[in-house]
């Protein structure tokens, strides 16, 4: 028999969540159901608050008796992260579900994120507009609005909480039903990509499947870049094709596209083959042209779209944008190559594009060498824009033999 998850405060939402139990164990399900409240559940559980708080190193006593919710929170929301990974590598369940506000969600959502790609999770929320991403993180957590407010049961309530569990159960339960996949096992890459960064990726794209490998391409926007260092720590990856590293921008000049002061760490720490490049280091990203911030308003923008609009990088700017990427790559112990595109590192950073700039690109150069000198770093100038032939197939090509080595 599949088993399904429930975790949830079933002090304060004991109706609720055995009316969920009871569909689990309706459709042909265990339900296995984890308390996450800070006080008595209305029913037997089969992990207790105490076991979550134990997790993290406290007692649920004294948490209780301090009265301060924040702070029960905080931990039982640590020990569940902690916990709930270990029950499901001992066949405790095959997929987890909850149901919650901002509290309850923020409670189960890290422990979902803490579980391997791949493990049915649902989480049904009111959060889901307003902060959606910031509970998903990096995994592959899927999020359902509740319409309403996660407090008692009625005619919407009843539908949205039908409707989670038939999605949970039905990722537990059909799972078997399909073949398993035939399709070759081949090496996986990882490639970064813009859409000024997109002919360059393409080219090296064709190249590296072209020699037997399997090409992922993260879209440089703050959560692809977060998620391909995810994914590298996780071990998927045999070699990381990071040509396109604007996020850095973003996050120096403070842009809407950061990847966070991480970026750039994992493939070092784990030492995997990467070849770097500096793909769209001539822009931040903002929002529509209203939502640019006050103080930029006099600097070179450019409507991308509707939706979105660039800043051009000053000459001060890339040389702090390249501190930090050296920052990072410096601690490479080998396999790492940085290749620096002379004559532009975006769609419009060319001769005649809105954003081209020999001055800005030449301090961005300079930086990067000068930080690198003496490090383990091998860096490459070629006399070609990022999206000309000869610099996608030398990049391609230049990581399929770091990765033979």
């Amino acid at each position: 028999m599949k088993t399904i998850a429930i975790a949830g405060t079933f002090d304060t939402k004991g109706n609720e969540y055995q009316y969920v139990k009871n569909l689990v164990t309706e459709l042909g399900f265990r339900a296995f159901m984890i308390h996450t409240g800070v006080f008595e559940p209305a029913f037997a559980v089969d992990v207790s608050n105490q076991e979550i708080a134990a997790a993290a190193g406290f007692q649920m006593d004294e948490l209780a008796a301090k009265k301060d919710r924040g702070i029960a929170m905080e931990v039982l929301s640590k020990g569940m992260e902690i916990l709930i990974p270990k029950l499901y590598q001992t066949g405790k369940f095959d997929g987890i579900i909850s149901f919650g506000g901002s509290g309850g969600t923020s409670l189960v959502a890290p422990a979902m994120r803490a579980l391997p790609i791949g493990v049915p999770k649902v989480m049904v929320s009111t959060m889901t507009v307003a902060a959606g991403g910031e509970y998903i993180g990096t995994s592959d957590i899927i999020m359902i609005p509740s319409i309403v407010d996660v407090a008692g049961l009625n005619q919407i309530s009843r539908t949205i909480f039908r409707n989670a569990v038939l999605a949970i159960a039905g990722m537990v339960g059909m799972k078997d039903k399909l073949p398993a996949d035939q399709t070759e096992s081949k090496p996986l890459v990882a490639a970064t990509m813009f859409g000024v960064t997109t002919p360059c990726v393409n080219q090296a794209k064709d190249y590296l499947e072209a020699n037997g490998y399997e090409v992922l391409v993260f879209h440089a926007t703050g959560t692809g870049g977060k998620t391909m260092e995810a994914l590298i720590d996780n071990g998927f990856f045999k070699g990381v094709l990071d040509l396109t590293t604007t996020e850095w921008c973003d996050q120096v000049v403070g842009g809407v596209l950061a990847a966070g002061p991480n970026r750039s760490e994992a493939a070092v720490r784990q030492g995997i083959p990467q070849v770097v490049s500096v793909g769209a280091m001539d822009m931040v990203n903002f929002g529509s042209f209203d939502s640019v911030p006050q103080q930029f308003k006099d600097r070179k923008l450019y409507k991308h779209n509707p939706s979105v609009t660039l800043m051009r990088t000053t000459i001060a700017e890339n040389r702090e944008i390249g501190r930090h990427l050296a920052e990072k790559l410096k601690a490479a112990s080998g396999n790492t190559v940085l290749m620096l595109p002379l004559k532009g590192v975006s769609a419009i950073d060319a001769e005649g594009q809105a954003f081209y700039g020999a001055q800005e690109d030449a301090a961005l150069f300079a930086v990067l060498k000068e930080e690198l000198a003496g490090s383990k770093v091998e860096v490459m100038e070629l006399e070609a824009h990022i999206n000309d032939s000869d610099f996608a197939l030398t990049a391609a090509k230049k990581l399929v033999e770091l990765m033979n080595k």
